[in-house]
């Protein structure tokens, strides 16, 4: 099938298609790249298990997932297009000023997959953060690592954000959490909340789409990978493309851009890219000194499965970041930067200095157990 946009037709009769293959509709959250290229070791493991998937989505993440997968079936899904502040403490407001666009959004979403289920007769929806994705009659995994958000206001606040969130989530048939059960979480205690949703949770393990090779590391040479909402993704790029500037060694610049024409001219020493592949920045990854990029959860899962060193920059005022940049630093994971007064060589010669204890990873195959006792629900 093309890769070009399915349209939905809805004049056309509503029709269930029989077929061999599970059908299953997996769509990411549209807030950066995280919840797509997570979704990556998803959809390679449902084709590994004979699943026909298809993909939905749009923008930068929808172009990530067309790249990794141009044979799979593509359907046009809007995103939530949640914008963030300039400043930290302009960014909850700005948020909580967007929250009946979000609820919008969840209904719109919902009624959308109410046409495409039986115009496509797909069998399962797996959703990454889309809380509008569940549907009645058929089964619809709720995707997270945050079943507690947190939050500048404190734990009342916190215990207010979580009912409300369970109350999405309890209308999915399973929530599957993208980490570890007991020790090495990498989310703490965002995914081991004292209270759980009322359907199944399952942890899945770590999600990341690379793979830990043999690989020579070259000295001084960085991979600083840019994602996230705007404008912060572009304030931070500005600030990397001054820094970098000033260098002595070489970097690898991925600007988390799939898609865009626009190209930020590249020199011998530091190489500008929109976007690599999941094969490309995996092998870029392997080969850095030291990886600097956002403290986001999926970042951190291939930088943690790679074994890698790492500078990472929370997203001012962003909560779920700047909780795990500093449960990362207090176990000695990563160093931590901040945006507003980024130092390139400062926070590189304080890396140097940093006791790094990267956790053990086992990739082991959780994941493949779940989803199979999942897709065994479904005949």
């Amino acid at each position: 099938m093309s890769q070009k946009d399915t349209k939905i037709n809805p004049n056309q009769p509503v029709t269930y298609k029989k077929h061999k293959k599970p059908r299953i509709l997996v769509a990411p959250l549209d807030w950066g790249l995280g919840h797509a290229s997570r979704c990556i070791p998803i959809i390679r493991e449902l084709l590994e298990l004979d699943c026909e998937v298809w993909l939905a989505g749009e923008g930068i993440q929808g172009e990530l997932l067309k790249t990794e997968f141009p044979e799979l079936p593509f359907l046009h899904l809007p995103g939530y297009t949640i914008h963030y502040s300039k400043t930290k403490k302009g960014l909850p407001w700005k948020i909580i000023r967007q929250s009946r666009k979000l609820l919008a959004a969840f209904q719109s979403e919902n009624m959308w997959l109410k046409k495409v289920v039986p115009e496509y007769s797909f069998d399962a929806i797996i959703s990454d953060n889309r809380f509008g994705l569940f549907h009645n009659t058929i089964p619809s995994v709720f995707i997270t690592h945050q079943l507690l958000i947190k939050t500048f206001a404190g734990k009342w606040t916190e215990k207010i954000l979580q009912k409300i969130n369970y109350k999405y989530i309890n209308r999915f048939t399973e929530c599957w959490v993208p980490d570890i059960e007991t020790e090495n979480s990498l989310s703490g205690e965002l995914s081991h909340p004292d209270k759980k949703p009322e359907i199944p949770v399952r942890y899945i393990g770590l999600l990341s789409r690379f793979e830990k090779k043999e690989a020579v590391i070259q000295q001084n040479h960085l991979l600083i990978i840019l994602s996230g909402p705007e404008p912060q993704r572009t304030i931070l790029e500005e600030k990397i493309i001054k820094e970098v500037s000033n260098y002595n060694g070489t970097a690898t610049i991925v600007r988390g851009l799939p898609g865009s024409t626009t190209l930020i001219p590249s020199t011998n020493m530091i190489q500008i890219f929109n976007h690599l592949p999941a094969i490309k920045l995996n092998e870029e990854m392997l080969k850095a000194e030291y990886v600097i990029s956002r403290s986001g959860y999926s970042t951190v899962m291939d930088i943690m499965t790679l074994q890698k060193k790492s500078i990472l920059i929370p997203t001012p005022g962003q909560t779920e970041q700047e909780y795990l940049a500093r449960y990362y630093r207090k176990n000695n994971m990563a160093y931590i930067a901040g945006q507003k007064d980024f130092s390139l060589v400062n926070s590189i010669e304080k890396a140097k200095q940093f006791p790094y204890h990267l956790p053990a990873i086992n990739p082991g195959k959780k994941l493949h157990t779940v989803m199979q006792q999942f897709l065994s629900t479904l005949k």
